[in-house]
C-alpha cells in the first residue's frame, strides 16, 4: 500500500518577470519520502521551496500541500532557507534562534514552558543541547547550520524543507547530520536541496533533478557524478528500471 501523498505540484510554471524559471513541473511526494533536489544554479531549486511554502504563487498549475493551499499549510512544514538574516554583533544565543521556530506569528515573545521543551528537544536532535546557552555567533559554521535546522524541527513538522543544509561543514560533520536527518526521516518528509550528492546518495530514496524543467529519478545508488545527468552527461550512477522522455519517465 502507498504512502499518503503529502505534496502534489500539477503542471506549474514560475517566471520573474519575463523570465522563465520552472516550467511544466508535475511532482507527487508521499509520507516518508526523502529526496535531494539538485540542479546547477540559477536552475529553479529554492524557487521550488518557496512555492511549496507558498511565499510564491504559480503562474500556471496548481500544488497542494495536505491537500491544502501552500499558505494554509505552513504550520506542517519545517522551513531552513538557504542564507539566514542574523545580526551576528546582536547577542543572541542558541536557545534564542531556536524558539524563533515557536513563533508562530505571535511576535509577543512570550513561550510557554511547553515551548522551551520542544526547542530543548529539537537542540537534542540535532546534538547541539550542550551548545543551548551558547552565543550564535561563536558556532562554527556547521554548528550554525543544525541550529537552523533545529529552529525548523521547532514548529514540529510533518515536512522538513532544506535548502544547503550541508554549506559551511565539512566532510565527518556532514555525514553525522545525513546520520540525523535519517532518523528524522522515520517521522517525516524530508526535501532538501544540495549539491553533494556523494553522501544524499546513502540515505535518500529519490533525487529531483531542476533545471527549468523536473525530472525525478529513484534511486538505490548514487554518487557525485550525478550531477552530469542535469548537462546531460554520464548517467550510469541512476536506477534506470525506467526511460526518461520529454514525457517522463516509463517504465520499461
Amino acid at each position: 500500500m502507498k504512502e499518503e501523498i503529502v505534496i502534489a505540484i500539477n503542471d506549474v510554471s514560475f517566471r520573474y518577470g519575463r523570465e522563465p524559471v520552472l516550467e511544466s513541473v508535475t511532482i507527487v511526494v508521499r509520507r516518508y519520502d526523502f529526496s535531494s533536489i539538485v540542479g546547477p544554479n540559477g536552475s529553479g531549486k529554492t524557487t521550488l521551496l518557496k512555492l511549496l511554502l507558498g511565499l510564491l504563487p504559480p503562474a500556471t498549475g496548481t500544488i497542494s500541500v495536505f491537500g491544502k493551499a501552500p499558505e494554509k499549510a505552513r504550520r506542517h512544514i519545517g522551513y531552513m532557507p538557504q542564507y539566514i538574516h542574523l545580526d551576528m554583533k546582536y547577542p543572541v544565543t542558541v536557545t534564542d534562534v531556536v524558539m524563533m521556530g515557536r513563533l508562530k506569528g505571535n511576535l509577543g515573545l512570550r513561550f510557554s514552558k511547553k515551548d522551551r521543551e520542544i526547542a530543548s528537544r529539537a537542540l537534542e536532535e540535532v546534538r547541539l543541547h550542550d551548545l543551548s546557552d551558547r552565543s550564535f555567533n561563536e558556532l562554527s559554521g556547521g554548528q550554525r547550520q543544525r541550529v537552523l535546522i533545529a529552529r525548523a524541527l521547532a514548529c514540529e513538522p510533518d515536512i522538513l524543507l532544506l535548502d544547503e543544509p550541508t554549506s559551511n561543514m565539512d566532510p565527518e560533520v556532514e555525514e553525522a547530520l545525513f546520520t540525523i536527518l535519517s532518523d528524522l526521516n522515520k517521522r517525516m518528509t524530508i526535501l532538501l536541496v544540495t549539491h553533494d550528492l556523494g553522501f544524499v546518495s546513502q540515505v535518500v530514496k529519490s533525487v529531483i533533478c531542476v533545471n527549468r524543467k523536473v525530472v525525478v529519478h529513484p534511486t538505490t545508488a548514487i554518487n557525485g557524478a550525478m550531477i552530469n545527468e542535469i548537462y546531460g552527461g554520464d548517467l550510469r550512477m541512476i536506477r534506470h528500471d525506467h526511460i526518461c522522455s520529454e514525457r517522463g519517465h516509463i517504465n520499461e
